[in-house]
C-alpha cells in the first residue's frame, strides 16, 4: 500500500501561500503525501487513496476502495466485511483438551467448527506464540486454491482459550474453474500494459478473488513495478478472461550526529548519540548482519542511500562507525554535508523504530523488517531500503510494505516549499510516520501486507503512524497537543486540520466525523486523535517511564500503551474498522494485563464517540457497568 503524510489542510492556508494553495494541496495528494501514513496499495501510477474518489456514501468504507491507477484507470476494490469477535479470558475450542497445545491444529480445529467447515477448505497461513497470546492466520481454501480476500485470525490466550476471531470467509454463489485458460505469461502482459509498469519477477501465484457480486474469479497473482513513478502493486489477473480485478498497493505514502528521536525537527538541535544501538533487538548492532560488516549506513535491518545502494551510502566520518556531519540549514539539502547528515538521520531513526518496536513484539517470528533473521523465525532478506532525496518526487514521502521476505521501501523526498528546500528525512515525525506504515501492515493480517486495504482500514493505517510518531516524542508525562509536519512547510500549525490534543474545543474530531470524511488522512486524523486520548488517560493513571524506549516492562502508562498499540494490531481482522481496532484494544489488554485497564480504555474510547453503543458512524458515549 502506498501512503504519505497528507495534503496542507484547506482551513488553515499560510498567508504568503494563499495563491499557491489549490496548487499545493493537489500537487501533494497526487505524489502520495496524505499517504504518509501507510503504503502502496493500488498500482502503478500514483496509486493508492491520496487521490481516492469521494464515496457517494461511507457505508462502503469498510469494504471498499476506489483506486486511480495507470492512464486514468479507476478501479474500486473489494474486501469482504470481517466478523470480529473477542472472549475476554478466552473459551475453549475442540482442541482444548490435548495436553500440548498446537497452535496451527487448534486453529483450523476452531475455524472449522465455528463456521462449520471441513478442514479442507481451511490453510494454515502463518502464526507466532507471543508474550501475551498466540496468533494464527488462515485463508479460505477451494479446491485446493487459496482466496486472496477471504482470510481469518485468530488469538489463543497462555491458558489454551480463544480469546479474539476475525473472519471474512465467503459463501460465493459460484466459483470459477481452478485450471487457469490464460497464461501466466499472457497475465503478465495484460498486467504491464494495462498498470504502465514491469513484472518484477517475484513467483506468480493462483488465487481466488471475491467479488462485491459474490462471485468467486481465478486469477494470476503478480507484482508490478515502475521504477519512474515508484508504484508498485499486487495485480490479479482473471485467469479465463485476462482482466484486472484487484489490486493490493504496497506503497502507503556506534556514534551518530542526529536528532534524537524525542526531537521532532533540526531546529531542536542535533546530538551525538554514542551506540544508540539496541542489543537485544539487534545483537549484531546496526552494522552487520551476522555474516556482513559495514562502515556505511547499511546494516541488517535498514539500508540508507541516495541513488545506488552500492554507491549512495554515506561513510564513516572517522573510525570506530562515527558519523559525525554537520548539517548547514542555509545551504542546500544536496551539498555534501548535508546529503551525509540526511541518510545518517535516516539510518539512525529506522533503526531506532526497528529496536522500540521488537522490544514490543515486532519481532522476527511476527513478521518484521530484518536481513538475516538469526533463526528466530520469519522470513528474512527484507531490511528496510531508505532512498534519501529520492528523485521521483518532492514534498511527499511513501513507504512500500510487501509481504514478509521482501524489503520494505521508504522514499524520503526534498520539499520546495522554502528557499532552500528542506529534507524530509530531517523531520523525524516524517520518517516515524512512514516506517510506521511497515509495522502496522505487517502486523496486521499475518505479514501479508493486504490487510489495510478498505478507506477506513487505510486510514487508521495513517492514524497510527502519526501517533507512533506523537508517542516517540513525548520526554515527561505531560501530554501536550501535538502538530506533525511543521518543519517541511515551514508552518508551527502543522500539515493536519487539528492539533492532535485532548481538548474537545481544540480537536473536535470524533468517531462520528467520519460521516464526512472520505480520505484516508482525513478518516486518520480522527482515529490519530482518539488514540492520543487513550495515551493521555493511561499516562494520567500509570504515570509516564523515561526508559519506555528499551525496557517494556513497566507498568508505566507510556508503556502500557505501546504495548497494547502492537498487541492490538496482531488481534484485529483483517481490514479492520474502528469499532473492531477499539475491541482488540480492549481484548490486548485483557489479555496482557488481565483487563486492569479495561474502565480506563472504554472512558477515553466513549469521550470521543467509541464507547459500547457506537454504531454505523453514529457517536456512542455508554461504556460498561462498572466504568
Amino acid at each position: 500500500m502506498r501512503e504519505s503524510l497528507g495534503a496542507i489542510p484547506q482551513s488553515r492556508h499560510l498567508s504568503w501561500l494563499n495563491a499557491w494553495v489549490p496548487f499545493l494541496r493537489h500537487f501533494l495528494v497526487m505524489v502520495g503525501f496524505k499517504k504518509l501514513l501507510s503504503s502502496i496499495f493500488v498500482a502503478l501510477a500514483y496509486a493508492s487513496s491520496a487521490s481516492a474518489a469521494p464515496w457517494p456514501t461511507t457505508s462502503k468504507h469498510s469494504t471498499h476502495r476506489t483506486r486511480n491507477l495507470a492512464r486514468g484507470l479507476v478501479l474500486e476494490t473489494y474486501h469482504p466485511e470481517s466478523t470480529y469477535e473477542t472472549f475476554d479470558t478466552g473459551i475453549d475450542h475442540p482442541l482444548s483438551k490435548r495436553a500440548d497445545f498446537d497452535l496451527k491444529d487448534s486453529a483450523i480445529a476452531f475455524v472449522g467448527s465455528r463456521l462449520s467447515l471441513d478442514s479442507s477448505a481451511i490453510k494454515y497461513k502463518s502464526g507466532f506464540a507471543g508474550q501475551a497470546s498466540s496468533n494464527a492466520f488462515l485463508k479460505q481454501v477451494h479446491d485446493g486454491v487459496p482466496f486472496a480476500n477471504a482470510v481469518a485470525n485468530i488469538a489463543f490466550n497462555n491458558n489454551n482459550k480463544v480469546v479474539a476471531f476475525g473472519s471474512s470467509f465467503v459463501k460465493p454463489k459460484s466459483i470459477a474453474p481452478k485450471a487457469p485458460t490464460l497464461s501466466v505469461e499472457k497475465a503478465i502482459a495484460a498486467a504491464e500494459q494495462t498498470l504502465n509498469g514491469k513484472y518484477n519477477d517475484h513467483p506468480a501465484t493462483l488465487e481466488y478473488v471475491v467479488k462485491a457480486d459474490n462471485t468467486a474469479v481465478l486469477t494470476h497473482v503478480v507484482q508490478i513495478e515502475n521504477d519512474e513513478t515508484g508504484a508498485w502493486v499486487e495485480a490479479f489477473i482473471d485467469a479465463h478472461s485476462g482482466e484486472l480485478v484487484s489490486v493490493t498497493d504496497f506503497v502507503t505514502k556506534a556514534s551518530y550526529r542526529v536528532l534524537p528521536i524525542t526531537k521532532q525537527v533540526l531546529t531542536q538541535g542535533f546530538e551525538t548519540l554514542t551506540d544508540p544501538q539496541d542489543t537485544t533487538a539487534s545483537p549484531q548492532g546496526w552494522h552487520s548482519t551476522g555474516t556482513t560488516s559495514t562502515t556505511t549506513t547499511s546494516g541488517n535491518n535498514v539500508i540508507a542511500f541516495k541513488s545506488s545502494q552500492t554507491t549512495g551510502l554515506t561513510s564513516q566520518s572517522s573510525s570506530g562507525l562515527n558519523f559525525v556531519f554537520t548539517q548547514n540549514p542555509s545551504a542546500a539539502p544536496t551539498t555534501q554535508a548535508n546529503l551525509d547528515a540526511a541518510r545518517t538521520n535516516a539510518f539512525y531513526l529506522v533503526n531506532t523504530i526497528h529496536d522500540l518496536t521488537y522490544r514490543y513484539g515486532f519481532t522476527e517470528s511476527v513478521f518484521n523488517f530484518q536481513q538475516n533473521n538469526f533463526g528466530l523465525g520469519g522470513a528474512q532478506n527484507d531490511r528496510v531500503t531508505v532512498s534519501v532525496q529520492d528523485s521521483a518526487g518532492t514534498d511527499n514521502a511513501d513507504f512500500a510494505t510487501p509481504a514478509d521476505g521482501q524489503s520494505g521501501r521508504m522514499r524520503m523526498f526534498l520539499w520546495d516549499i522554502t528557499n532552500p528546500q528542506r529534507d524530509g528525512s530531517l523531520e523525524n515525525d516524517i520518517v516515524v510516520h512512514e516506517n510506521t506504515h511497515g509495522v502496522t501492515n505487517r502486523m496486521t493480517g499475518g505479514g501479508t501486507g493486504r490487510c489495510l486495504q478498505t478507506t477506513e482500514a487505510g486510514g487508521m493505517g495513517e492514524g497510527w503512524s502519526d501517533a507512533m510518531a506523537d508517542w516517540t516524542e513525548k520526554t515527561s508525562s505531560a501530554v501536550p497537543d501535538y502538530v506533525l509536519g511543521q518543519y517541511v512547510i515551514n508552518d508551527a500549525a502543522g500539515i493536519r486540520s487539528h492539533p492532535y490534543s485532548t481538548s474537545a474545543t481544540v480537536n473536535p474530531l470524533r468517531y462520528s466525523s467520519l460521516r464526512t470524511l472520505n480520505e484516508v488522512h482525513d478518516i486518520g486524523e480522527v482515529w490519530a486523535n482518539i488514540l492520543h486520548n487513550v495515551y493521555a488517560a493511561l499516562v494520567n493513571a500509570h504515570g509516564w517511564s523515561a526508559t519506555a524506549r528499551t525496557n517494556p516492562n513497566g507498568t508505566e502508562g507510556n508503556v502500557v500503551f505501546l504495548h497494547l498499540f502492537l498487541d492490538a494490531l496482531t488481534l484485529q481482522p483483517c481490514n479492520p474498522t474502528f469499532l473492531t481496532a477499539r475491541d482488540a484494544w480492549i481484548q490486548a489488554d485483557a489479555n496482557r494485563y488481565a483487563g486492569a485497564n479495561n474502565c480506563i480504555l472504554w472512558n477515553a474510547f466513549a469521550s470521543r464517540g467509541l464507547g459500547t453503543n457506537a454504531a454505523n458512524r453514529n457517536d456512542g458515549t455508554s461504556v460498561p457497568a462498572g466504568c
